[in-house]
């Protein structure tokens, strides 16, 4: 394929800009529709005229259809992007890019989707898409699955198609909540997750961060300890990866401790740790749920997280050795690939 791509290129480069922006459209209506033709314009960086021209063109091959609702696209044309799938990513580059990043952070698996999710929100929503594949795949009877939260992980959640390949799965979160927006906490994902996968869930009703000593008392609580040695038992573990400023900021953590994260250059946090640029770890939260040692008992782990400005803290987190599946988005390589 990559030989026929590569005479495309030479002998009909505007056919392939073409398909590569009719496909980007029916991606885009496929992920975010129904929406209207200015949203659709915005969001693809196009000018409104030629959003008009390739929706008309789109329409007459029945591909997508409008109603007073926006844009959405028709049975076709979910078919025919999935035909296009693999040709595409081939011509982006997207296959080239997953094996360079593969090998910067020496993994074994690595999904990138076209897009920034610093600029473009429906960047998550594929991200997530890819990732509910992926974990779709995975899943064998009686699983345990842990998820952590945050704003990519609740479109892992939204993403998330019935499980047919396994019974009894269970969704569990990874850890207490952070006192963030209810959507994006650990137990609101995990649920969600759970009810589009018309699967079991637990939840974790614990604060995070914690004190040692209220610690030490809310784990010998019979129903939290109960919780926590399903969490313990997960086969598949799915987390984001925070900057490390960014987190500590959302934890309202107390300036003597932002001092010391600044003072041991920090750039990322999973977990309630927070690592320098090596990997090594400059300061820890006390959370009830997953450490990061419990990590090694999970058969699969996986990482999501993207945009540019998240490539620092990605390469930061990998350089532990814990995971080895990422999935992330174009500009994240990129930058992951040049050396941030």
């Amino acid at each position: 394929m990559r030989s026929v791509i590569d005479l495309q290129k030479k002998l009909f480069p505007d056919v392939l800009a073409i398909m590569q922006r009719r496909y980007g459209i029916l991606q885009f209506v496929k992920t975010m529709g129904p929406l209207g033709r200015r949203t659709l314009a915005e969001n693809m960086n196009l000018a409104e005229r030629v959003v008009r021209g390739e929706i008309d063109f789109l329409q007459n091959q029945g591909m997508i259809y409008i109603t007073t609702k926006g844009v959405q696209i028709t049975d076709e044309g979910l078919e025919v992007h999935e035909q296009l799938e693999a040709f595409m990513l081939e011509a982006s580059e997207i296959s080239v890019l997953e094996q360079r990043v593969r090998e910067t952070l020496g993994i074994d698996n690595c999904i990138v989707v076209p897009g920034n999710s610093d600029t473009q929100d429906w960047v998550k929503q594929e991200m997530g898409k890819r990732c509910a594949q992926l974990l779709e795949g995975m899943l064998h009877p009686n699983y345990t699955v842990a998820v952590t939260g945050g704003t990519t992980m609740a479109a892992l959640a939204a993403a998330m198609p019935p499980i047919h390949t396994a019974e009894n799965v269970m969704f569990v979160p990874a850890r207490g909540g952070i006192g963030e927006q209810v959507e994006n906490e650990a137990n609101t994902i995990c649920a969600a997750m759970a009810k589009r996968a018309r699967s079991q869930y637990r939840l974790l009703y614990v604060p995070d961060p914690i004190g040692e000593e209220s610690y030490q008392t809310i784990i010998e609580e019979p129903s939290v300890k109960e919780v926590l040695s399903i969490i313990n038992r997960s086969n598949v573990v799915i987390h984001g990866i925070g900057d490390a400023m960014t987190m500590a900021e959302r934890r309202r953590t107390p300036a003597p401790l932002v001092e010391q994260i600044k003072s041991g250059v920090a750039v990322s946090e999973a977990f309630g740790y927070y690592f320098d640029a090596e990997g090594n770890v400059v300061h820890r939260v006390r959370t009830v749920g997953l450490q990061l040692e419990d990590l090694d008992k999970a058969e699969h782990v996986i990482a999501i997280a993207g945009g540019a400005s998240k490539a620092r803290a990605i390469a930061s987190y990998f350089k532990l050795g814990r995971n080895n599946l990422l999935v992330t988005d174009e500009a994240a390589a990129n930058q992951l690939i040049k050396g941030y």
